[in-house]
């Protein structure tokens, strides 16, 4: 079983920043890849950022690619998501989630394991 805890959501005005971080417990972090997802209101959760367990594969959605990166620490058990260039339409609760299976770093369904997200708001 593997437990993961978001922090670092907030509010911030457009053109800003936030680091999200998110912590997994158990000893074999670095065996899987992370991934970053988002939920707007309506809206379904779609992929954001994702990184391989040696941190050597990135793949990133195209709403976010040269604003946001994505990072691991793995003698922390953490992945990060630093998001810059805050636009409003950025706004979503944000999850972390251990993928477990093969396939598209981009599916949700390759993901077995979600934090309970951090809400992230953009202002205008």
């Amino acid at each position: 079983q593997v437990q993961l805890v978001e922090s670092g959501g907030g509010l911030v005005q457009a053109g800003g920043s936030l680091r999200l971080s998110c912590a997994a417990s158990g000893r074999t972090f670095s065996s899987y890849a992370m991934g970053w997802f988002r939920q707007a209101p309506g809206k379904e959760r779609e992929f954001v950022a994702a990184i391989s367990g040696s941190g050597k594969y990135i793949n990133y959605a195209d709403s976010v690619k040269g604003r946001f990166t994505i990072f691991r620490d793995n003698a922390k058990n953490t992945v990060y998501l630093q998001m810059n260039s805050l636009k409003p339409e950025d706004t979503a609760v944000y999850y972390c989630a251990t993928k477990t299976t093969w396939g598209s770093m981009a599916l949700t369904n390759a993901y077995a394991y979600w934090g309970q997200g951090t809400q992230v708001t953009v202002s205008s």
